[in-house]
C-alpha cells in the first residue's frame, strides 16, 4: 500500500463517513502507509513527504468534519492524557515502591474494558469518557483531575451541545503529534477546538511536552520497574566531630553557649519514620540540652549562671573520664516578666501546604498566643514572593482579632524570605518596648528561594537588624525541604535560638511550657573558655558544640557574637578527658617540648591540684561589655564511680552516648544501645512530663533499626 493510494481514497471520502469507526480505520492506515512511505523514501522527496502529510492533516481537520467528532477527540484527549501525566506524577511524588507497569494499565481501564471493543490490527480501541468509579480506583481519580476548575482565560470555541461522547481514539491525536512538520499544526488544532467546559481544565494549562505521553519503554524481563521518589532537599551543616586534642600543644578549649533544641526533635521524627537519621543532623548538644534538669541554679538575678562540674568515669571507656559542667540560668518569675513585643513571620509558600506544616505552625501560634498577657503585643507579617503585613502591632487584650488572623492564612507562591525578614523587623522596631522583649519568631520549613537567599546573604541582614536590640526566634517545620543549615545561621546571628516543631506536643514544650527561656533572654552572646591543666590532663575531648567553635581569642572580644540564655534556661557541656599516664592516650609526648614547658611547671605550682578552670563570659541585655564568671576544677568534683554521680547528670550522660552514637562516633562503637537504655532508665527519676520514656522509646527505635 502506498500513500498515494491512501490519499486517493481519502479524496473520495467527501464528506468523510458518518461512521466514527470507518474514520478512525482510514486514518490509521494512513499513517502507517505514511510511516512506510516516509521511513523508506529518499531524502530527496521530503517536500512530496510534507505535502502529503498536511494533505493527511488537512482532511482530518477539515470544515466538513462533523462536529460531534471533532469535540470528542478534544474531549478525550482533554481527560485522558492529563489524567495519565496526572497520575504518573502522583506515583512518583508519593515515593510509592515497586509498581508492575500492568497492574497500572489494567487498573486505569478496568471500568472501560467491559464496555470498549477489544483493539485489533485494523481498528483501535474506542475510548469514552466514563463516570468515576465508586470504589476510589485510579480511574476515579483521573476523572476528578479533570473536573477541577476551568482557567477563565480558556475561550470557549464550542458550543455545549457539542459536547457528545466520540469513540475517535485518542492514539490517533497522539500519532500525528509523533509526526514531524505537521504535528505541531494538528496538536494546536486540536487544543483550540477544545470546548469551554466548566469543570474541565484546559489543555493549555499543561506543558506542551505533557500534552503526549509517549508509549513508555519496555519494562525489565522481570516486568517492573522502579519509581524513584522526589530527591531530598534538607539542608544540614557539614560539621566533623570535635577532634581530641592534647592539652601539651592546645590547652584551651573555647565555644558559644547553644540553648538549642531543633536536633533532638529532628532525630525522634526520623526514628519514629523508621529511619536512623542523617549523622549530620544530629547536634549532641542539642540533644542534651533538650531535656529539663534541676541543675542548682544562682539565688538572685545579680549574676544570672551557677556552674557544677561533676568529674566521673566513662561509661564507654574505662581509661578516660568525664568533666560535666551543668549551668543553670536564672529563672524570672512569671509575675515580673517584662512586656513582649511579638512579631510572628510564618512562611506561607506553597510547600508549606502540608498537614505538618502550616495547619500545625497556626495551632502551635495559637497556643503561644493564649500564653501571653494581655498588654503583651502581636503582629504577623507573611512571605511568598512578596512579604505582607496581615496584622498590624495589636495587644493581646483583643485576642479573637489576632486568632482570627492566624487562621485565615493559606499557602501559595514560592518563598522570598529576605523580605519577609526585613518587613518583620521593621513592624517590630515599629512596636519596641523599651525594657521589654522585642522578637521575631520565624515560622517555615526553611527554604527562601526568592531574593537574596544564599546562608551568607541572610546572615549580613540578620547581622545589621539584630543591632535594634530585636531578638529571632526560628521555629521549622515539615519534612523533605527543610534546610536547617539555614536555620541555625539565622538563629545563631540573631540573637535568638532554633526548634523543630514536628508536633503539636512539641510547640506545647516549646512555646508554653519553656515559654520564659524561648522568650525572655537573660544573657546574650554567652561563651565558655576551659583550660586544662596538663600536669594532670594528657587529652580531651569536647563532646558536640561542632558548629559553636570559636577562636581562643574571641573569648575576650567583645564584638564576637555568640549564643543567647533564656529564663531558666539549663547549658550542659561534657568533655571526655584522658589523665596523664592513662593507657587511653592517643598522642605522643613531644621530643623538643621540654624546655617549652619549663615556665609553665614553676606558674602551675599554686595549682597543681587542679584539672581544668572554667570560665564564662556574658553580656546583660542592652548591654555591650561583657561580665566574667570562673570555676576551678578539682579533686572535689570527682566521684568515684558513674553510679555516683547525680541522677540528672547521669541522665544527660545517656542522651550524650545516644547522639554520639547515633553520630557515628568511633568511640562509642562498643557502647551498646542497650547499655545506653539502661543507663537512661536507671537515672530516669520523676519524668513529670514523659520526656525521659519517650527518649527510652527511641533508644530501643534505634536498636532496632540498626540491626536491620
Amino acid at each position: 500500500m502506498t500513500v498515494d493510494k491512501e490519499l486517493e481514497k481519502l479524496s473520495r471520502l467527501t464528506p468523510p463517513p458518518p461512521d466514527p469507526e470507518a474514520r478512525a480505520r482510514a486514518l490509521a492506515a494512513a499513517m502507517q502507509a505514511f510511516d512506510t512511505a516516509e521511513n523508506n523514501a529518499p531524502a530527496a522527496q521530503g517536500n512530496a513527504k510534507g505535502w502529503r502529510q498536511s494533505s493527511i492533516i488537512n482532511w482530518i481537520w477539515s470544515p466538513a468534519m462533523n462536529k460531534k467528532f471533532l469535540a470528542g477527540s478534544a474531549l478525550a484527549t482533554l481527560l485522558v492524557i492529563p489524567a495519565a501525566g496526572y497520575l504518573a506524577i502522583e506515583l512518583t511524588r508519593n515515593g510509592l515502591p515497586t509498581v508492575d507497569q500492568t497492574e497500572i494499565a489494567g487498573n486505569l481501564s478496568k471500568n472501560e474494558a467491559s464496555k470498549q471493543p477489544a483493539a485489533t490490527a485494523d481498528q483501535p480501541v474506542t475510548v469514552a469518557p466514563q463516570a468515576p468509579a465508586g470504589n476510589g480506583s485510579l480511574t476515579e481519580q483521573s476523572v476528578a483531575v479533570a473536573q477541577a476548575p476551568q482557567d477563565k482565560e480558556a475561550p470557549a470555541l464550542a458550543k455545549p451541545d457539542s459536547l457528545q461522547t466520540s469513540e475517535f481514539d485518542a492514539n490517533d491525536v497522539a500519532a500525528l503529534a509523533n509526526k514531524p512538520e505537521g504535528s505541531a499544526a494538528a496538536l494546536g488544532a486540536a487544543k483550540r477546538a477544545a470546548p469551554a467546559t466548566p469543570g474541565i481544565v484546559p489543555q493549555r494549562q499543561f506543558a506542551e511536552p505533557m500534552a503526549v505521553i509517549a508509549p513508555s519503554p519496555a519494562p525489565p524481563a522481570e516486568g517492573r520497574v522502579q519509581i524513584q521518589p522526589d530527591p531530598n532537599r534538607e539542608r544540614f551543616a557539614n560539621a566533623a566531630a570535635n577532634p581530641i586534642k592534647s592539652v601539651a600543644t592546645d590547652p584551651v578549649s573555647t565555644f558559644s553557649a547553644d540553648v538549642d533544641s531543633a536536633s533532638y526533635a529532628f532525630v525522634r521524627r526520623s526514628l519514629t519514620g523508621g529511619a536512623l537519621p542523617d549523622p549530620q543532623s544530629v547536634r549532641v548538644e542539642e540533644m542534651i540540652n533538650y531535656f529539663p534538669y534541676d541543675w542548682p541554679g544562682p539565688d538572685t538575678a545579680d549574676q544570672p549562671f551557677k556552674a557544677t562540674v561533676t568529674v566521673m568515669p566513662t561509661p564507654w571507656n574505662h581509661d578516660t573520664e568525664l568533666m560535666h559542667v551543668a549551668i543553670k540560668g536564672y529563672d524570672i518569675a512569671p509575675a515580673t516578666t517584662p512586656h513582649a513585643n511579638l512579631v510572628f513571620l510564618i512562611d506561607v509558600s506553597g510547600s508549606m501546604d502540608e498537614p505538618d506544616k502550616l495547619p500545625l505552625l497556626k495551632s502551635a501560634f495559637r497556643l503561644l498566643v493564649n500564653r501571653l498577657k494581655a498588654d503583651d503585643t502581636v503582629s504577623i507579617v507573611t512571605y511568598a514572593g512578596n512579604a505582607g503585613t496581615v496584622l498590624s502591632p495589636t495587644r493581646v487584650a483583643e485576642k479573637s482579632k489576632i486568632l482570627s488572623a492566624i487562621d485565615r492564612l493559606e499557602p501559595g507562591g514560592s518563598t522570598g524570605g529576605a523580605e519577609g525578614i526585613e518587613a518583620a523587623y521593621d513592624l517590630a522596631k515599629q512596636a519596641f518596648v523599651k525594657d521589654g522583649v522585642n522578637r521575631v519568631m520565624l515560622a517555615t520549613d526553611g527554604d527562601f528561594n526568592v531574593g537574596p537567599s544564599s546562608d551568607e546573604d541572610l546572615k549580613r541582614i540578620i547581622e545589621e537588624r539584630r543591632k535594634d536590640g530585636i531578638f529571632l526566634t526560628v521555629l521549622g517545620f515539615g519534612r523533605g525541604n527543610l534546610n536547617d543549615s539555614l536555620m541555625q545561621t539565622l538563629a545563631q546571628n540573631g540573637n535568638g535560638g532554633a526548634a523543630y516543631i514536628d508536633t503539636l506536643a512539641e510547640a506545647q514544650k516549646t512555646l508554653v511550657e519553656e515559654a520564659g527561656s524561648t522568650l525572655f533572654p537573660i544573657a546574650s552572646d554567652v561563651k565558655f573558655q576551659v583550660e586544662f591543666n596538663p600536669e594532670r590532663i594528657a587529652e580531651y575531648r569536647l563532646i558536640g558544640y561542632e558548629t559553636r567553635a570559636l577562636n581562643r581569642e574571641d573569648f575576650n572580644n567583645d564584638r564576637v557574637d555568640a549564643g543567647d540564655i533564656g529564663s531558666g534556661h539549663s547549658v550542659t557541656a561534657i568533655y571526655e578527658i584522658t589523665a596523664k599516664g592513662s593507657p587511653a592516650v592517643m598522642n605522643d609526648d613531644l621530643r623538643y617540648g621540654a624546655a617549652d614547658k619549663a615556665p609553665a611547671q614553676a606558674a602551675d605550682t599554686a595549682h597543681q591540684g587542679e584539672l581544668a578552670f572554667v570560665k564564662m563570659r556574658y553580656k546583660r541585655p542592652g548591654e555591650d561589655k561583657s561580665a566574667l564568671i570562673t570555676t576551678p576544677v578539682n579533686d572535689s568534683n570527682a566521684v568515684a564511680t558513674i553510679d555516683a554521680a547525680p541522677q540528672d547528670v547521669r541522665f544527660s550522660v545517656a542522651v550524650a552516648a545516644f547522639g554520639q552514637k547515633l553520630s557515628r562516633i568511633a568511640a562509642l562503637d562498643s557502647y551498646s544501645y542497650q547499655a545506653i537504655a539502661d543507663l537512661a532508665a536507671a537515672s530516669r527519676g520523676t519524668d513529670t512530663f514523659g520526656y525521659r520514656s519517650d527518649f527510652l522509646g527511641l533508644v530501643r527505635l534505634a536498636d532496632g533499626l540498626s540491626q536491620r
